[in-house]
């Protein structure tokens, strides 16, 4: 049996990346915050259209990109909104245009919405990403390759040793 190949971007390895995501000019997100993103290539860890344009770079190797919408948080969608009754919201919940909230079905299926509208009765809420429909433009530079365990392929993300197991 071969030893998979480390040397460029590939399903089931562990890959990290220093990255800078521009919206309309405006920084939106940079690893200078947090530090180098680690993610499982192939798990659907990151953008799907990120995912794609990563493969076979190896490291040392940048590239700018530009990710569609459709490849990216999707196609703004006038129907991705619903009325809810106040009375739905706990009380910790501020009712104020522009609350961000993470919410989750009977089925399980969470999702995210932002209050768009206040009504006497109810309460607009827009399931759209704040960056649907918006072109997404990364710096991206690959920092480090490594094979992913047995494990981590298992469960569709790198482990870290800070982690328990």
């Amino acid at each position: 049996m071969n030893a998979k190949d480390i040397s460029q971007v590939s399903n089931d390895l562990v890959v990290t990346i220093e990255y800078e995501l521009t919206v309309d000019d405006e920084v939106i997100d940079t690893s200078e915050d947090e530090g180098p993103l680690t993610y499982l290539h192939g798990h659907d860890n990151i953008l799907a259209g990120l995912e794609d344009e990563l493969l076979g770079m190896k490291i040392g190797d940048s590239k700018n990109l530009m990710i569609a919408p459709d490849e990216g948080y999707g196609e703004y969608s006038e129907d991705a909104f619903m009325d809810v009754g106040r009375d739905e919201f706990t009380d910790d919940i501020p009712l104020e245009i522009g609350t961000g909230l993470h919410l989750t079905d009977l089925e399980g299926v969470e999702a995210y919405a932002t209050i768009v509208g206040l009504g006497k009765e109810t309460v607009k809420l827009d399931f759209n990403h704040p960056l649907a429909g918006k072109e997404l433009n990364f710096m991206v530079k690959v920092i480090d390759i490594r094979a992913a365990s047995k494990e981590e392929i298992a469960h569709g993300h790198p482990h870290f040793e800070d982690e328990p197991d």
